[in-house]
């Protein structure tokens, strides 16, 4: 299990929980995860989210591998001109 919080505006599609624990070996499996538990979530996961793994920003490596007990956070991308 990893423990995830949800930053912007994601926690009020997930019903106003911004942290929890999910069950994922990698960001791929995360996000499919969350998508199925949170179905308001899954429109804002994917290509317009980034995911933080211990730190670190992975914005389009999916396969990413989650160890157990990291700490991860979702990020709304940004975007404008």
């Amino acid at each position: 299990m990893v423990q995830v919080t949800l930053s912007g505006i994601l926690p009020k599609a997930a019903g106003n929980i911004s942290t929890f624990e999910v069950d994922a070996k990698n960001i791929h499996q995360l996000l499919s995860n969350l998508g199925k538990q949170y179905p308001e979530l899954k429109p804002h996961l994917g290509k317009g989210a980034a995911v933080s793994i211990d730190g670190t920003i992975y914005r389009d490596n999916w396969f990413q591998p989650i160890s157990p007990g990291s700490e991860v956070y979702i990020i709304p991308r940004l975007a404008g001109g």
